[in-house]
C-alpha cells in the first residue's frame, strides 16, 4: 500500500512503504515509542510503558515487556516476515509467558529487574517511573503493583506479536486461540514508510474484535459492587457458621460503608465506599479457613499468619485464629475513617 503526502493540498508525492532492516531497529522503536503498540484501540484508555526491552528468562530474552494503568503485564515479541522463524512465534511468546511466571513465587525479584532495566534508561526505579507514566498518586501506584503481582501469580499474562508484514494464516491462528482459549493474544503489523527525515508508522491491530466480541457479555460482571450487608441478606452467602461466614459477619459490623467487589477469577475485595481503599482480599473458603492476601492490614496480622511475597501478604486464618485477624481488620478500618 502507498501513501500520498502533500502540502497546502499541492505537490502530492506517492510514498511506497518501506522495509525495516533488522529487527533490532523494530524493538527500538516500540520501546521508544510505545504508542506504536494501539492497545488504545482494545480499550480508550489503555496506555503501554514498555519498561524493558530483552527481558531475561529461562526460555530466552523476551524483546520487549510492557505494562497498562491497571498492572496488566504485555509480552511483545518482534519478527520480521522475512525471518524464517515467524511461523512459530505464537509458540515463543507463550514459551516466555512460561517462563516469566516462574518469577510468581518471587515477585520482589521481578520488581528488581525491572528497576535495573528502568534506572538505565530513566534514573528512576520502576516504581517511581510508572507513577510518573500514569500520572497516578501513591495509592493508586500501590494497586497497579498489586494487580501485577497478582496477574504474575496467575499466569495472567497478555502477548502482543509485532511484525512488519503479517501472513493470513498468523492472523487465523491468533484470532483461534483468543476465541478458544483464556490467552489475550494480539497481532500488530506496523507498516513503515520514510519521507525525508520523516519516519511514518501506521500499526493494524489484529485479533481484538475477537476478544471484544467474548468480553462484552461477561465484563459489566467481572466488577460488581454491591453491600456487604445485602450480600450477608442474599442467598449468596455463606453460612453463619463457618469461617468465612463469621469473618464476614463481624466486619459487616464495623460500619454502614463497606462494600464488596466482585472481581474477575473470582477474586473478592472489601473496600470503604468513601475512599475505596481495600481493607481485606479473600479468594476461597476451605472447611476450616480462609485464605488469600490483604493490602492494607498487611503488616498488622498477627505473627505467624503473614508471609511476605512483596506486593501482599499471602496468609492463612485458621479458625482459632479469628478473633486475632478481625481485630487486625478493624484496626485497619478505624485508622482509614
Amino acid at each position: 500500500m502507498s501513501i500520498i503526502v502533500s502540502q497546502g493540498g499541492m505537490n502530492a508525492k506517492k510514498i511506497d512503504k518501506s522495509n525495516f532492516e533488522k529487527e533490532d531497529y523494530l524493538q527500538n522503536y516500540i520501546h521508544q515509542n510505545p504508542e506504536s503498540i494501539p492497545v488504545y484501540e482494545i480499550e480508550e484508555d489503555k496506555h503501554l510503558f514498555v519498561a524493558a526491552r530483552e527481558f531475561p528468562t529461562e526460555s530466552g530474552s523476551i524483546d520487549a515487556l510492557a505494562i497498562d494503568k491497571d498492572g496488566d503485564i504485555y509480552i511483545v515479541e518482534t519478527k520480521l516476515f522475512k525471518n524464517p522463524d515467524k511461523r512459530t512465534v505464537v509458540a515463543q511468546a507463550l514459551d516466555y509467558g512460561a517462563a516469566l511466571w516462574k518469577h510468581q513465587g518471587d515477585f520482589n525479584e521481578f520488581i528488581h529487574l525491572l528497576d535495573e532495566e528502568v534506572e538505565i534508561k530513566f534514573n528512576l526505579s520502576f516504581k517511581q517511573k510508572v507513577t510518573e507514566f500514569f500520572s497516578l498518586d501513591e495509592e493508586k501506584t500501590d494497586e497497579l503493583l498489586e494487580a501485577m503481582r497478582r496477574n504474575l501469580f496467575e499466569g495472567n499474562l497478555k502477548f502482543v506479536i509485532l511484525m512488519d508484514e503479517m501472513e493470513d494464516r498468523l492472523k487465523d491462528l491468533i484470532i483461534y486461540v483468543n476465541r478458544n482459549s483464556q490467552f489475550d493474544i494480539y497481532a500488530i503489523q506496523l507498516d513503515y514508510y520514510k519521507f525525508n527525515e520523516y519516519e511514518i508508522m501506521i500499526p493494524k491491530l489484529f485479533g481484538v474484535e475477537t476478544k471484544k466480541n467474548i468480553g462484552v457479555s461477561h465484563r459489566s460482571s467481572e466488577v460488581r459492587a454491591e453491600k456487604l450487608s445485602d450480600f450477608l441478606a442474599s442467598t449468596n452467602a455463606p453460612e453463619k457458621g463457618s469461617v468465612l461466614g463469621k469473618f464476614l459477619t463481624t466486619v459487616n459490623g464495623f460500619g454502614d460503608d463497606i462494600y464488596r467487589y466482585t472481581l474477575k477469577n473470582g477474586f473478592v475485595s472489601l473496600r470503604r465506599s468513601e475512599n475505596r481503599s481495600k481493607i481485606f482480599v479473600q479468594y476461597g473458603e476451605g472447611s476450616r479457613e480462609i485464605w488469600g492476601w490483604t493490602w492494607a492490614i498487611g503488616g498488622q496480622l498477627p505473627k505467624g499468619m503473614a508471609i511476605d511475597k512483596g506486593g501482599g501478604w499471602d496468609f492463612t486464618i485458621a479458625a482459632e485464629s479469628l478473633p486475632e485477624v478481625i481485630a487486625a481488620v478493624h484496626k485497619s478500618y478505624e485508622s482509614q475513617a
